[in-house]
């Protein structure tokens, strides 16, 4: 099964970083990630959290759907690889998303989105919930994970202009201990603590790596 850690996609860590700690559900139990109700429902009762600052309130508010999926490994979630030619975040893993249009709901930014990107049928897809929302400093981005559910493994399609690769990640495959890290960066910012998951021939890490440890953690428990 080895392989890992990750592909080509370059981490911009600065000279000031150490390693953080274990992953957080080094000891739990991690059945759950096979269960589609079970994830579901942890998910979907949760409560996200908002950020109320004045970086916040100057952001750009965006959007992103988190869709899952019953697999054959239990449940898998749908991230894209941005196109290499993008200016912002070329290349890197992410989900379907962008900017919230003037005229839209944050739900139908993530739904648009996601159908733009991958073709995502949007009309099976079930809202049901959202996760605590990010702010990124660098990119001034106010983001809200959307979370929908499909009760099929759909067959989608990269946009050209926008998606390299779409991936169908079983929630279990990040809990592999060679797979999650955490780091803790010195910025001018402040410090950061940033997650990272290499896989056999890709690297998450950034946003898209938070939303997922949050998903984890609440379908374990911990």
């Amino acid at each position: 099964m080895p392989k890992r850690p990750g592909g080509s996609q370059r981490i911009p860590r600065p000279a000031d970083w150490k390693p953080g700690g274990p992953a957080p559900w080094l000891v739990a139990d991690l059945s759950a990630l096979r269960s589609f109700d079970t994830v579901v429902s942890r998910l979907s009762a949760h409560s996200a959290r908002s950020i109320d600052t004045e970086a916040a309130q100057q952001a750009r508010p965006s959007a992103v759907l988190v869709t899952l999926h019953p697999g054959t490994d239990g449940v898998e979630v749908v991230l894209t690889k941005r196109a290499s030619h993008l200016k912002n975040h070329r290349g890197e893993i992410a989900f379907p998303g962008g900017r919230v249009e003037a005229d839209e709901s944050i739900r139908e930014a993530a739904l648009r989105e996601a159908v733009e990107e991958v073709a995502m049928p949007s009309h099976d897809v079930s809202v049901v919930g959202e996760l605590d929302h990010i702010l990124t400093i660098v990119s001034s981005s106010y983001i809200v994970p959307i979370v929908g559910t499909l009760g099929y493994r759909p067959q989608l399609t990269a946009s050209e202009n926008e998606v390299e690769r779409v991936l169908h990640v079983p929630l279990a495959d990040l809990t592999r201990a060679d797979t999650f890290r955490e780091e803790h960066w010195a910025t001018p910012y402040g410090e950061m603590n940033v997650y990272i998951y290499h896989l056999d021939d890709e690297t998450i890490w950034g946003a898209t790596a938070r939303v997922l440890t949050q998903i984890i953690r609440l379908s374990v428990g911990v």
